[in-house]
């Protein structure tokens, strides 16, 4: 899952495929015990289109090149009804589905979803490109869900990030209400930008979606390497079509048996851990590198300082851009799902302390905001992201907000939300916490749509992977959903707070995840060890 994100910023067949239904394959199939291919009645309109594989076109259909090892992923594109209880409409959307091909024959697919949730997925097979084993007989099949990417997209208009200045730890009841209105405005800027389909943004129509790609495969069954909200997304459909599922992976799992907002509601004590317990003593071990300061604490106080400086006045860049404390906030969430990214992040702090301190000289200065410059990538979010993945105007910042906003019930009032914000301060989580209350279901104006409760009765078993220290799908959410889902699995990885797991450079991890998607060994809850920390260069 991603953490949420918010108005105002706190802070992954070789050959040609016969799609479709035809009246003499079913009939083999029932021949031969077989469930047709097209048993949930898909319209003929649909169900008979070819998925017309080519070679994908950067940047008209990938954002990005493919990196070494993907040159050769395929594009494709298939329709899809706009309202699936309104099939005969003729209203259509478009789906951007993409595949890396087996080494050998395909016997299988696999579909990939880096989560979000409605983060474009397309370029995302390049993640499982170095997988040997998975590629043997299996193609490696990435999508776009519709509202983002290159499928059919949605907007909130550009109204995303409006008020991102403002800082929720300033508990002054005009700024809060500044930041109330800020949020509000995003939020209905949301669905009035998204018109008629806005409200069809949604899990339900996307596992009809995820079913019609199976037909246009030509599956049986379909498996799944889902990470973060692909987690929730991959359970929701195996749970409406258990036939259909074949071996299912859910890597750093919400907690997809309850509602969007209790799930969530795990995110600030995963975060601040992470910070606390992770960052913040690893940077102080290399404090002859980063001098932030000589144990975990004393770094964070350091960080502290920083921050106050940055409350009294945001540093201008020499592009004009500026850090913020609250931009300071965001960019330190963005940076510690991966460890890969401790380096850099403990690189940028000490910058920003540079650029604070009147002590320093401008030469010093001028270096420091180079390296802020270049370090700062991070985008305006406020939930998990497993993999950092490009998308197109808006279109996943708003399918971000819609998808839960659709799925409620969404709890609360603007007041309510506030006091318990209040509350993770006082419990230590400020680092999410604070902003808590920045909450745009919260000013969601259409009623929500209703999602089954997931139990994971008459589901084959779906293997979950979560680490100890997981900062935006916190273990605690993992395992109420592993004991609420029948069947399941589970690997909890210790010593580990990376976002996002199995192909990852973990070795164990990745053996007996294959064992299970290749040869379709279900494992026994385990423990696994997870990978050290980065050696900073120079250290």
């Amino acid at each position: 899952m991603t953490r949420l994100r918010y108005a105002v910023v706190i802070p992954a067949i070789a050959g040609t495929l016969l799609a479709g239904f035809t009246p003499a394959f079913a009939g083999q199939e029932v021949a031969a015990g077989k469930q047709p291919l097209n048993s949930t009645n898909i319209p003929a309109q649909y169900a008979n289109q070819k998925l017309d594989w080519h070679k994908c076109a950067v940047p008209s259909e990938l954002p990005t090149a493919p990196p070494a090892g993907a040159e050769d992923m395929e594009c494709a594109t298939y329709k899809t009804p706009r309202n699936w209880y309104q099939a005969g409409a003729q209203i259509d959307l478009t789906i951007a589905v993409s595949r890396l091909k087996a080494k050998s024959d395909a016997t299988a697919s696999v579909v990939t979803n880096p989560g979000g949730p409605g983060a474009p997925g397309r370029n995302f097979p390049a993640r499982l490109r170095n997988q040997t084993k998975l590629r043997e007989h299996q193609e490696i099949v990435g999508f776009d869900p519709r509202g983002t990417g290159k499928s059919t997209n949605i907007t909130c208009g550009g109204a995303i990030g409006t008020g991102s200045d403002l800082d929720p730890r300033d508990r002054d009841r005009g700024n809060l209400n500044l930041i109330l209105q800020a949020t509000k405005y995003a939020a209905l800027s949301c669905q009035q930008k998204s018109g008629e389909l806005g409200p069809l943004i949604n899990t339900d129509q996307t596992v009809k979606d995820i079913d019609l790609l199976r037909v246009l495969l030509g599956r049986d069954k379909i498996n799944w390497v889902g990470y973060s909200a692909g987690t929730w997304m991959g359970a929701h459909y195996a749970q409406a079509y258990p036939t259909r599922t074949g071996k299912f992976v859910l890597d750093s799992a919400t907690e997809f048996t309850t509602t969007w907002q209790k799930s969530f509601d795990w995110q600030p004590l995963g975060f601040e851990r992470r910070w606390r317990s992770d960052f913040l003593p690893w940077m102080a071990k290399y404090d002859k590198l980063y001098h932030f300061g000589t144990t975990g604490e004393a770094a964070r106080q350091t960080y502290e300082q920083v921050r106050y400086a940055l409350t009294q006045g945001a540093v201008t860049l020499p592009d004009g851009s500026t850090v913020s404390a609250n931009g300071l906030d965001s960019f330190i969430a963005s940076q510690i799902y991966s460890k890969r990214a401790f380096p850099g992040l403990a690189d940028y702090l000490v910058s920003v302390r540079t650029l604070t301190q009147g002590t320093a000289s401008a030469a010093a200065k001028s270096s420091a905001a180079q390296k802020v410059k270049a370090g700062d990538k991070s985008t305006v979010t406020y939930g998990p992201q497993p993999l950092m993945v490009p998308a197109d105007g808006d279109s996943y910042d708003a399918s971000f907000w819609t998808i839960p906003c659709n799925e409620g019930p969404w709890t609360g009032s603007p007041n309510s939300a506030i006091k318990d914000s209040q509350k993770l301060i006082d419990k230590q989580l400020p680092l999410l916490g604070a902003g808590w209350f920045i909450q745009p279901c919260l000013f969601w104006k259409k009623p929500p749509s209703s999602l089954p409760v997931l139990d994971g009765k008459g589901v084959p078993p779906v293997l979950i992977v979560e680490s100890e220290h997981d900062p935006a799908t916190p273990l605690e959410g993992a395992k109420r959903a592993h004991k609420a889902f029948a069947g399941s699995r589970m690997l909890t990885i210790t010593g580990e707070g990376d976002h996002g797991i199995y192909a990852g450079g973990n070795a164990g991890v990745d053996k007996v995840v294959e064992a299970y998607l290749v040869d379709g060994v279900v494992p026994n809850d385990q423990n696994l060890p997870g990978m050290p920390l980065p050696v900073p260069a120079g250290a």
